[in-house]
């Protein structure tokens, strides 16, 4: 019997963390040292460094996925709201997220701002807050504002672990971040080049795993499977390289992205977990750490539908440079029902996609979407079409 490759080994550790909703990986981490706390955060952006500068692990809350059923949730939102929320309640209600001390709730649409203001009702006795972030992008306004936002949040754990947090300890966790935001990007690199060697299914579960785990221990795991990948040979083959976007929130079912990949689509990039290349450049480690992490924010993030866009005529520009950037045929348009952001931009992104020639096709999902057949059929005629056109 031959044995596993080391890839697979380390792809399985991911899957293992991915599918385990108990979030056991938070409790062992809390439980090899006393006093540690663990602070949950919904997707997109949150700035963890001061997270981690307060000696505390950031756990990223990504819903249920397709792994629980949603009793309890369903009866706090309505029908016609996207399933993250639901599902997010039903982890709280079901004692799955006992392990937390606290959650952040990052500005990403309305619902979310309701549900901080529900938790705050639900869990009285958690440390809860809505992360407000600037719409004005100047540092003398929206700057001023997101640093005074962040040190509320700067003293708020400090008052929960019981002492300040000090600057050294927040451009000490700069650095750790900015490390494991270098080795991330370096994933993508290496995917775009040799998408064969990487596939997105693993890629989505190694970012999953930095979810629950230390930013130190995911920076080493990333390296870990960049060596492996390359150390094991796989087939290549003549499929179609897409931009996958929309699932900035509400994450796909890891079964959604094998069934485009089965479908012929090599995926170079995408924007699951925002959060771990939110900010594209590496902040300043030496200086005033909240000021340094505002101008990254201001003038340095990543374009999003959940991030207000000062310059209209600067809309799709990000999609357009991603596509450009990691030599894209195509982009496919893949966003969670009901949700307002990403619905609501994808018609100025693809009329962008279109002025520029750049083909796209769209869906909808939920993060339990359960018959894949009809994406996996759409997602292959896509690919085919890509490559009749690039024929001619």
């Amino acid at each position: 019997m031959s044995a596993i490759p080391e890839v697979q080994r380390i792809v399985q550790r991911c899957e293992a963390l991915f599918e385990d909703l108990r979030f056991n990986a938070v409790k062992e981490w809390k439980a090899a040292a006393p006093d540690r706390k663990a602070i949950g955060y919904m997707p997109v952006y949150v700035p963890r460094e001061i997270i981690h500068a307060a000696g505390m692990l950031p756990v990223g809350i990504l819903g249920g996925g397709d792994q629980i059923e949603v009793i309890q949730g369903d009866a706090y939102y309505q029908s016609y709201i996207c399933r993250i929320p639901r599902s997010t309640i039903e982890l709280g209600l079901s004692g799955r997220l006992d392990v937390l001390d606290g959650m952040l709730f990052p500005s990403i649409c309305d619902v979310i701002r309701n549900l901080s203001g529900m938790w705050q009702i639900m869990f009285p006795n958690k440390y809860v807050r809505y992360v407000d972030v600037p719409q004005n992008y100047q540092d003398e306004i929206g700057g001023r504002f997101y640093i005074q936002e962040m040190q509320r949040i700067r003293d708020d754990l400090g008052a929960l672990r019981g002492a300040p947090i000090s600057d050294a300890e927040l451009n000490a966790s700069i650095a750790v971040y900015n490390e494991n935001r270098r080795a991330i990007s370096d994933l993508y690199v290496y995917r775009a080049a040799k998408p064969w060697q990487a596939p997105t299914s693993e890629v989505y579960l190694l970012l999953r795993a930095g979810m629950v785990l230390p930013a130190e221990a995911h920076t080493a795991l990333v390296r870990e499977y960049l060596a492996a990948a390359e150390a094991h040979e796989r087939p290549k083959r003549d499929n179609a390289r897409v931009v996958l976007t929309g699932g900035f929130c509400e994450q796909p079912p890891l079964a959604l992205i094998k069934s485009i990949e089965i479908a012929g689509c090599y995926v170079v990039d995408d924007d699951f977990m925002l959060v771990t290349r939110w900010l594209q450049d590496e902040v300043p480690a030496n200086g005033n750490p909240l000021e340094e992490l505002s101008k990254a924010f201001l003038h340095h993030s990543a374009s999003t539908a959940a991030k207000y866009d000062v310059k209209r005529e600067d809309k799709g520009m990000f999609l357009l440079k991603q596509v450009t950037s990691r030599g894209a045929e195509g982009v496919v348009f893949a966003a969670p029902s009901f949700c307002d952001p990403a619905l609501l931009e994808r018609p100025m992104l693809q009329d962008v996609l279109a002025k520029h020639g750049v083909p796209h096709t769209a869906f909808k999902y939920a993060e339990n979407t359960g018959q894949m057949a009809p994406i996996r059929e759409q997602a292959g005629t896509f690919a085919d079409s890509i490559k009749l056109w690039n024929a001619a």
